[in-house]
């Protein structure tokens, strides 16, 4: 396939065409590495992620490729997309884990090491392109201590090609658009998540400068 994404929006493509139809995008060519990295790193910048912190990754590659989901996963492809996760990931010190195809129940790919540290149910497989996925399967292949995870509490999530990651996202998930809303032939979401607001009229989310006169107790 071809190596290159443009740059475009989601309004300058005709309603209801596919990628690589209708109206045609039109921006700077970026390598796929490239285009996950900006659209990371700029998910990165408005949840704050550092380290510590968790971003959840979802990936069809056949999307991305330009065909339906499930039905042409290429290793080559998810190889590219990992590069880019991993140049912003290595930048800002925060863990990216990688959702797996609903064969293997939407588990996560992830070093052990944060498996243990976060106290994550294991679940035993060795995900493959065929049950996995191309995604899980090249992110699993390069950690030096791959493991499996039942589910985690993300701090943030990308999902490229729509393959549903909110099971993995904290309460409460904030919607956040990337300039770049495209890698590949595959639409891109993405999402932050901050604590639950909690209390009634007399609550406040921010220090106040000075004590309020009203007590609670």
């Amino acid at each position: 396939m071809d190596e290159v994404m443009k740059q475009d929006s989601w309004e300058e493509r005709a309603p209801g065409s596919p990628a690589g139809e209708g109206v045609e995008p039109a921006g700077t060519e970026l390598s796929l590495a490239a285009a996950t990295a900006a659209v990371v790193g700029e998910l990165a910048e408005a949840g704050k992620l550092g380290p510590g912190k968790i971003l959840v990754v979802g990936v069809s590659t056949s999307e991305v490729a330009g065909v339906r989901i499930g039905t042409g996963g290429a290793l080559e492809v998810a190889e590219q997309l990992l590069q880019g996760v991993r140049q912003v990931a290595d930048k800002r010190g925060f863990h990216p884990v990688y959702q797996c195809c609903e064969h293997l129940n939407r588990s996560l790919v992830m070093e052990r090491s944060l498996l243990e540290s976060l106290g994550l149910r294991e679940v035993s497989a060795v995900p493959i392109p065929g049950a996995g996925g191309s995604m899980a399967a090249a992110a699993y292949r390069s950690m030096s201590a791959p493991v499996l995870a039942e589910t985690v509490e993300a701090h943030a999530g990308i999902d490229i090609g729509e393959t549903l990651i909110g099971m993995h996202l904290r309460r409460v998930a904030v919607p956040f658009r990337p300039s770049l809303r495209y890698i590949g032939s595959a639409r891109v979401n993405a999402a932050w998540s901050r604590p639950p607001l909690i209390g009634g009229e007399r609550a406040v989310y921010r220090t106040p400068e000075t004590s309020g006169a009203q007590l609670c107790d």
